[in-house]
């Protein structure tokens, strides 16, 4: 089978431990292998890189393992070209021997050029990608928190949402505090407070309602007809 990548490294990657094999393909034909085995710390993947570069890797691929696959990539990103490969398809491919190990049999493949590489977008978009997911979780974790503290008021017969428009306001939250350090003349004073405070509000907004009510009847009784274009005094009309 023809050989397509004469300097690439295997990588089996663990939780604790990554493990690299280096298949080298000399001009002849002949082919120098090397294993090693790495911590998956910081430290131990810049040694993990600075050993590739000893051997002038130009490609390296690895399995889809979990999330352990990125903190490798993110550190060898730039400096050899990095295939990240479904690990169903590294099983589907034939003529595995058993006692070869994995790290070898992912270089084998890779140097014969028979492994296809996932999608993985570039940096920024990745950077990107956990920021929305991360904002997303936050959103969904605080609206299962709401919802927890709705269910609970409910079952103890506390009808906080009657009263309140959102149970994560601060009036609200100010009773709930109350209510919390058995403060319930505190709490039922704010109740008082909010519901004299809303009735004031609906109050001021009927006197507005009749007001706008009043002036849509002085303009009828002023003679305004149609878009404004023509105007007539009824009562100038009635009296001559």
């Amino acid at each position: 089978m023809q050989v397509l990548l004469n300097r690439c490294v295997g990588l089996d990657v663990h939780k604790a431990t990554i493990v690299g094999c280096v298949l080298v393909t000399a001009a002849n034909g002949s082919v120098t292998k090397e294993s090693k085995t790495f911590g998956a710390m910081t430290r131990d993947l810049l040694e993990l890189g600075d050993w590739l570069k000893g051997h002038q890797v130009t490609h390296a691929a690895m399995e889809s393992t979990g999330s352990y696959w990125k903190p490798v990539y993110n550190l060898l990103e730039g400096q050899v070209e990095l295939l990240v490969v479904n690990a169903q398809h590294i099983k589907a491919v034939p003529g595995r021997k058993t006692d070869v190990k994995d790290a070898e049999w992912i270089a084998d493949l890779l140097r014969h050029g028979l492994l296809r590489g996932s999608f993985i977008p570039a940096k920024p978009q990745r950077e990107l990608r956990e920021l929305v997911r991360h904002r997303s979780n936050l959103v969904g974790r605080r609206a299962q928190c709401v919802n927890e503290l709705q269910r609970t008021l409910e079952s103890t017969n506390i009808k906080l949402g009657n009263v309140v428009s959102d149970i994560t306001g601060v009036s609200a939250t100010e009773m709930l505090e109350a209510l919390l350090a058995g403060r319930t003349d505190e709490a039922e004073l704010l109740l008082k407070k909010l519901l004299s405070r809303r009735d004031a509000e609906t109050q001021a907004g009927d006197r507005i309602c009749d007001r706008e009510l009043c002036e849509k009847r002085e303009r009828r009784r002023g003679g305004v007809w149609g878009n404004g274009i023509m105007k007539f005094d009824l009562r100038g009309l009635q009296s001559s």
